[in-house]
């Protein structure tokens, strides 16, 4: 079994290998009196994954569903994800990686994640919800990770897992093709507006209890975004290309190398860009060369 589980009410946290920290992902079981669900089977339920009558899916991210392949029941996702789980080319072709890195993204998402098509899969809706007899799953769209990224609300138990959304000092990610800042600072004020007993995250930080704690660590969370603004508008001082922000990095340690590095930080840089421009901040002084308004 390469999990660990731990009991919240009659929700069972899988907590991945490493605390769940990539490319191991925590994942939950919950049980009804008619019915048991799956969310997110990770790498770690692509052996002795525990039964289950549907799985849930936050995203269609490898780490998510590396365990897939363990159920033969139904499968369901937001819409804003549907296409990319049904097809492994499209959530290749989401990661926006240049071409040349595709063939590779796509050798890791197969060999190294298990990822495979699951035409099979069912879409859902904010506020869906999924009766298991005595329990339910209600689903929370919290888009900006990707466009179909959810939480689900698991009652009467009060436990809300805001999967990606996942508190650690990276901070928030919205460097793939569909992402989006705007939608996920909105996700964040969601979930800062949800009382429940427990906060279950996808990663390192595990499990959450009570809100005000919680609200305390999606505050710090939250204040990456603001980082990230104040930095670039130092860098701004003077003007500055956007080749110049993606060298600087926003994102991204200096000894982090890869195929994704380039393309995540220049569409992380036009993000913040675009939303300082909005806001009068920063000014497009020639083509291609922004500054600072003050």
């Amino acid at each position: 079994m390469g999990y660990t589980a731990a009991e919240y009410g009659e929700v069972s946290v899988l907590v991945g290998a490493g605390r769940g920290a990539y490319p191991n992902s925590n994942s939950l079981l919950i049980h009804g009196t008619s019915a048991s669900l799956v969310v997110d089977p990770s790498l770690s339920l692509v052996e002795g994954a525990p039964p289950a009558d549907v799985v849930l899916v936050s995203h269609a991210h490898e780490d998510h569903i590396a365990g897939l392949g363990s159920y033969d029941v139904p499968v369901h996702v937001h819409e804003g994800d549907l296409s990319a789980l049904r097809s492994r080319d499209v959530m290749v072709a989401g990661y926006g990686m240049p071409p040349e890195a595709a063939e590779g993204i796509e050798a890791m998402l197969r060999d190294d994640f298990h990822v495979r098509d699951r035409p099979d899969a069912q879409g859902f809706e904010d506020g869906s919800v999924f009766d298991l007899g005595g329990r339910r799953v209600t689903v929370v769209h919290l888009p900006g990770h990707t466009a179909g990224h959810c939480g689900f609300l698991i009652e009467p138990d009060g436990f809300l897992f805001v999967a990606d959304i996942d508190l650690t000092s990276f901070g928030p990610y919205y460097g793939d093709v569909g992402s989006n800042l705007v939608d996920f600072e909105a996700s964040m004020r969601r979930c800062r507006e949800i009382d429940a007993r427990w906060y279950g995250t996808s990663h390192q930080k595990g499990v959450i209890e009570g809100a005000t704690e919680f609200r305390k660590r999606l505050d710090d969370y939250m204040g990456v975004v603001e980082r990230r603004d104040a930095e670039l508008l130092t860098l701004l001082a003077e003007p500055r290309t956007v080749a110049e922000i993606v060298e600087h990095r926003l994102v991204y340690r200096p000894h982090v190398t890869g195929p994704h590095v380039e393309p995540v930080e220049r569409r992380t840089a036009a993000r913040h860009l675009a939303r300082l421009i909005e806001n009068g901040l920063v000014t497009e002084v020639e083509p291609g060369r922004f500054r600072t308004t003050r």
